[in-house]
């Protein structure tokens, strides 16, 4: 299994770029639930599975070291037991899929989750904030719904801070799956998903892979990613999407795919490096298929990320269609 000791910290040592109010820290001064009576054999599966279906703001006593909790079923969010929903691991805690569970799910439009509101699709609950934690060998290979190695959410909103992902995977191959890491879809009114100070993969063994979007994927979502490092991401799908003849599809992203009409990438501060597809993209996969969506690289630097079927030409490792060319300001692409 993934020793998460060897992985790197948090966030891109580089990225200097402001965080939004919205986008800080959550507030885990009055836990609903706390993991573990301050040893590590109390922070069990059990503990913690129980504590996600219980909601509210979640933090965990595991002792003074660095703990791994390995998951035996996956970690759901019940629908109605937020509206905020925070699970803090005070940069100590790693949780584990064991490479053989996925180990977060949100979907609002799950019955087994319970229904909220009629409009399950956009509904501004749950509205769940991962942070400080570690996410490593979670599996969606296989799953329903699809992609989401480590976390899987539709609807409500999603936020992630100061958190790491190592190792994550999803179904290997089709045009339609992907998130090696996080797969996310129908976010309250369109409101961005903020990836914060965040690091998806790094050393040898530790990238995330999935058909496409190797560390993330949505359809129809946006993203705003600040101060956040990506290295040795795959996408792995062969036939691109729609798939190829005689092939199974998919390959695009090896760090981030992107696909819709009106949604934005919206980069500030992140280094996407080392990231591979087997398709189009080696960095990043944004596709508006009615031109609507825009593309924003700021302050980033975006740098050997191989596309090995195509790329936009001028914008090495990116593939895009959108309302024009990529937004680059004070960047490195190449």
């Amino acid at each position: 299994m993934t020793d998460p000791s060897l992985g790197p910290p948090a966030g891109n040592p580089d990225g200097a770029c402001e965080v939004p109010a919205e986008a800080m820290p959550a507030d885990v001064s009055s836990p609903r639930s706390v993991v573990g009576d301050g040893t590590p054999a109390s922070c069990t599966a059990d503990a913690f599975v129980e504590a996600v279906a219980g909601g509210g703001v979640i933090t965990f006593e595991c002792g003074p070291d660095p703990v791994t909790i390995t998951l035996d079923r996956t970690a759901k969010i019940v629908n109605d037991t937020g509206p905020e929903i925070v699970i803090d691991g005070g940069g100590k805690v790693t949780l584990s899929g064991g490479g053989k569970v996925r180990i977060l799910y949100q979907n609002t439009c799950d019955e087994a989750q319970k229904w909220t509101t009629p409009m399950c699709q956009n509904q501004d609950h749950p509205r769940l904030v991962v942070q400080n934690l570690t996410f490593v060998d979670g599996e969606a290979s296989g799953e329903d719904p699809d992609g989401g190695g480590a976390i899987f959410v539709r609807g409500g909103r999603l936020k992630v801070i100061n958190s790491r992902f190592f190792n994550n995977r999803c179904d290997p191959s089709g045009p339609d799956v992907g998130g090696g890491a996080i797969r996310v879809l129908s976010q309250y009114e369109g409101q961005p998903v903020y990836v914060v100070g965040s690091t998806f993969g790094g050393g040898e063994g530790l990238g995330n892979v999935c058909s496409n979007g190797g560390a993330l994927s949505s359809i129809g979502v946006s993203y705003t990613v600040i101060n956040s490092l990506f290295e040795g991401n795959q996408a792995i799908g062969e036939g691109a999407n729609p798939a190829k003849d005689g092939t199974p599809g998919g390959g695009s992203g090896g760090a981030i795919y992107n696909d819709g009409n009106t949604f934005t990438l919206s980069l500030c501060g992140a280094a996407i490096h080392d990231n591979h597809a087997n398709e189009g993209g080696g960095a990043i996969f944004f596709v508006s298929n009615d031109r609507s969506g825009h593309l924003k690289i700021d302050r980033s630097a975006l740098q050997r990320n191989p596309s090995d079927g195509f790329e936009t030409q001028g914008f090495p490792g990116i593939f895009v269609l959108a309302d024009g060319d990529p937004e680059v300001i004070d960047s490195v692409i190449e």
